[in-house]
């Protein structure tokens, strides 16, 4: 099942997580210097929930930003 959110349609984002080392300028030393670079994924934070919808009531996987901003009723 895919991690997409039935409603608004948000799905993982890609980034990177940065590991760096030293000491920064404005403490003294002589600046960060960045020793690795991965790739990362940014999960939406779905919640599987039952709502409303055509008279009835169906489970859907909603993002908590739906949720919070009221685009889904619940039963």
């Amino acid at each position: 099942m895919s991690r997409v959110c039935e409603i608004c349609g948000k799905r993982p984002l890609s980034g990177c997580t940065i590991i760096r080392k030293g000491l920064e300028k404005k403490k003294g030393g002589i600046g960060l210097h960045t020793t690795g670079i991965t790739r990362r994924r940014f999960q939406p934070n779905l919640q599987k929930i039952r709502v409303f919808e055509n008279g009835g009531v169906v489970r859907k996987r909603v993002c908590a930003r739906c949720i919070k901003a009221g685009k889904v009723t619940k039963p």
